[in-house]
């Protein structure tokens, strides 16, 4: 496997829609950076976001996800109450290659202020919008911005093709268009 450049990302994404929409530089200044980056993409958060919420006191099950645990919110911004996480998706819809894996890892600007996004592969072949955990772990309301980065994706592309990829398994995440909470198939 090997790490691949911004040459790269910019010809998979153009010619083939890897990454729509795509930015062809790092867009930086007066927000949290998203576009094209050295050896990955800055991913941007989109302005639709499910809070995290005890109002009702249900369990946190993911076999059996209560959709009462989100509130749904939207807006240029949302608060992420302390010690607490949101769903989100990306503002970028993604068509990953057959012998191509990306890894999702958050941005060092939230991470320094104790904002965590976690890490989840995009497997080969899936498709959709990528829905992004956002967990605030400080004991104060975190602020996350729509429209700006909040992750990057890197890239590795295999010596060799993937025998079964997430289209050939039909994942139960390919083709998300929203955000989607967790859920096992039955």
């Amino acid at each position: 496997m090997a790490i691949k450049s911004d040459r790269w990302i910019e010809e998979m994404s153009l010619r083939h829609g890897m990454i729509e929409p795509f930015e062809k530089s790092l867009i930086r200044k007066g927000v949290i950076s998203y576009g094209l980056s050295s050896y990955g993409y800055d991913i941007r958060v989109a302005d639709e976001f499910k809070i995290f919420t005890n109002v009702y006191s249900v369990i946190v099950d993911p076999k059996n996800f209560d959709e009462r645990s989100f509130i749904d919110f939207k807006g240029d911004y949302a608060i992420i109450p302390p010690n607490s996480f949101a769903l989100a998706r990306s503002v970028e819809y993604f068509r990953i290659p057959r012998n191509v894996l990306g890894l999702c890892i958050g941005k060092s600007t939230y991470a320094r202020a104790g904002i965590i996004v976690n890490i989840t592969p995009l497997e080969p072949e899936w498709e959709g919008y990528l829905t992004i955990e956002i967990s605030n772990t400080t004991p104060l309301p975190a602020k996350i911005y729509a429209n700006e980065g909040i992750a990057q994706i890197i890239f590795l592309e295999a010596d060799e093709v993937t025998r079964m990829s997430y289209r050939d398994r039909k994942g139960k995440y390919q083709n998300q268009a929203g955000i989607i909470p967790p859920m096992v198939e039955r």
